[in-house]
């Protein structure tokens, strides 16, 4: 392999299962010929990957400005999976920067074969991408600066809420507003560095976006005395790598991916590789794995030690 190494668990399991069913009904897809993408990377010798810059941990760029992340590296393990399937074992890789504004429709218009984000993997998108098993669960919570009063979003009503377009927390902020008659100003940034940005010049008094990217932008910034993560869950946000729908050999090359590194034990250390370790970058998260997501993980594994 190419590695360089509570949320309601109802809502968990029926994530994971519908991500799993598409991968796990195109085990057969492989024996049918190459699909569109597939055929297009065999002749182009060439995978492209989309990355975002400021997604930390998932997907970030290091001090000399190369992406990198959990993310990546997982779409990296794909690649390799996939020089297997078209008989290319040196398939290059091509790094496109996406936003989360841009990144379905970079997957639409064939600008990218893999996503490799922090993008939620939800019933709505369903119907218009494809996304591998379940990578990460993150719900939308609030940075706030360390002396505000905010403790949840009941406590911004008339203020203003940055959140990155496009994103399922534009979505989830908008129905809480109008569930609570709070009157929010919601305002809009291309991405999660610029929402950053503007709760940092004080032209917001909260940023709303899944709390592990929180987390990863307070660390990144060293910035744990100036700002703090706070309130209840607003959404439900199931993370996957995101790919064209439609195409049951691509389909089965991700999930056999994810089954291989199941069955190698190699998810859980990946994870820990970029949620606990220091990061390159030198900011650590300390985020142990949730019981969810591990639980996910050892649904990927199909070794015989695990059905014993």
């Amino acid at each position: 392999m190419r590695l360089s190494t509570a949320i309601s668990g109802g809502l968990l399991l029926a994530a994971v299962a519908c991500l799993l069913a598409t991968g796990a009904s195109a085990q057969t897809g492989g024996s049918e010929g190459l699909s569109p993408t597939l055929s297009a990377i065999k002749n182009r010798h060439t995978v492209r990957l989309g990355y975002r810059e400021s997604s930390p941990p998932f997907s970030f760029l290091d001090q000399s400005g190369r992406p990198i992340g959990y993310s990546l590296e997982l779409c990296e393990a794909i690649v390799e999976e996939i020089g297997v399937e078209v008989d290319d074992p040196n398939l290059k890789i091509d790094y496109v920067k996406v936003t989360s504004d841009d990144r379905i429709d970079a997957v639409l218009q064939n600008k990218i074969d893999l996503e490799c984000g922090s993008t939620t993997a939800n019933a709505e998108r369903g119907k218009r991408v494809a996304f591998s098993p379940l990578i990460f669960v993150a719900g939308t919570k609030l940075m706030v600066p360390k002396a505000s009063k905010v403790q949840s979003l009941t406590d911004l009503k008339g203020k203003t809420v940055v959140v990155t377009k496009g994103t399922t927390n534009e979505q989830a902020i908008q129905a809480a507003d109008k569930k609570s008659s709070l009157g929010l100003n919601i305002v809009t940034s291309p991405d999660h560095e610029q929402s950053y940005q503007m709760l940092v010049d004080g032209k917001a008094d909260a940023f709303a976006t899944d709390d592990i990217l929180l987390s990863g932008l307070i660390a990144r910034h060293k910035a744990q005395d100036k700002f703090r993560v706070t309130g209840d869950y607003l959404s439900y946000d199931p993370y996957g790598i995101m790919f064209r729908k439609g195409e049951p050999p691509l389909t089965a090359v991700v999930d056999r991916t994810f089954r291989k590194l199941g069955s190698n034990q190699d998810l859980i250390p990946l994870y820990n590789k970029w949620f606990i370790a220091r990061l390159p970058t030198g900011e650590r998260l300390n985020v142990p794995i949730s019981l969810q997501l591990e639980e996910a993980f050892k649904s990927m594994d199909d070794s015989a030690s695990a059905n014993n």
